[in-house]
């Protein structure tokens, strides 16, 4: 067990700093359960709703919602309220989270070192171009804005700055020692599901296990993202989930998400169109200098990613 405890001295100190350890508002004694020892970090889409899936049946991780945001959205809600996302600890199963958006983010990369200083972390990338225009098609599924992929280059800050592999490993690298991270690549999880896992639940600690056939047949999944029906619907649907989400209703999110009502907020639009060739050399000119550098910090041959993928 994990016990936290601030006196009102060591509260000010640690908030004079800048830094907030704890962020519950007027809690001392908080959390007599244990927090996550590893987490996956991502970034979003490089299989981490799958390997969430495969996990959950191994280790103790958030219900019935995947992300909790926590550390890089709501942390001033509170250690409690975080733990309050996992089922009640029973044998002798890992807590962890697979939680992509807290790769790209500075808040959550420091929160974390503060709060989970020992914890094993898992990072994933995949071709950078290809991903990016994976999470655009995401994003705009989901009624995240209406821009074309060239609009939303321009406007959505985190397209891009979720791509910059290197620079961000650089930053988690300065917080964590090399022994805590394990990095992998989308490629392999493509090409041998269960060895990628073997490696995931080796270096986090969890006993090897095998996957099932359904498993495996979800990383080949065909299923596309499409416009969505109604935009505003979609948008709103999303908004609401968020705020149910934020105030722990992930039971009626996840209700929802499992029945047929999701059909009607999210998808039923036109596919989306091809990217144009020159919009996807653009993103790999942009992307190219931080391809190199993790190629020279991973000392691998990452060579195909400096080519423009199909769309």
């Amino acid at each position: 067990m994990q016990f936290f405890y601030r006196s009102s001295e060591a509260t000010a100190a640690i908030q004079e700093n800048g830094r907030d350890l704890c962020p519950a508002s007027a809690e001392t004694a908080i959390c007599q359960r244990d927090l996550p020892s590893f987490l996956v970090l991502g970034p979003p889409r490089t299989g981490t709703s799958w390997l969430h899936d495969v996990l959950s049946r191994h280790a103790r991780l958030p219900e019935p919602t995947k992300e909790t945001r926590f550390f890089d959205r709501h942390f001033e809600r509170g250690l409690s309220w975080y733990l309050g996302h996992f089922p009640v600890a029973s044998g002798e199963r890992l807590t962890g989270e697979v939680a992509p958006t807290y790769f790209a983010s500075p808040a959550a990369r420091h929160r974390v070192a503060r709060t989970l200083p020992h914890a094993k972390l898992v990072v994933i990338f995949r071709h950078p171009v290809q991903r990016l225009v994976s999470m655009y098609r995401m994003k705009r599924a989901y009624g995240m804005f209406g821009w074309s992929l060239e609009e939303a280059l321009e406007r959505d800050p985190e397209l891009m700055a979720s791509g910059r592999y290197a620079t961000h490993l650089r930053q988690w690298q300065s917080l964590f020692s090399a022994e805590q991270i394990r990095i992998c690549l989308f490629d392999e999880l493509s090409r041998n599901p269960q060895a990628f896992v073997d490696r995931v639940a080796k270096h986090v600690g969890i006993a090897r296990f095998s996957l099932h056939r359904s498993q495996l047949a979800q990383v080949y999944s065909a299923a596309r993202l499409t416009v969505p029906r109604s935009f505003l619907v979609t948008r709103a649907a999303v908004s609401m989930a968020d705020w149910c989400k934020a105030r722990r209703f992930d039971a009626v999110v996840a209700g929802v998400r499992n029945s047929g009502l999701m059909k009607l907020f999210v998808g039923g639009g036109a596919p989306f169109p091809e990217v144009p060739s020159q919009t996807l050399a653009r993103i790999t000119d942009l992307l190219l200098p931080e391809i190199e550098e993790l190629e020279a910090m991973l000392d691998r041959d990452l060579t195909a990613w400096k080519r423009p993928p199909d769309s």
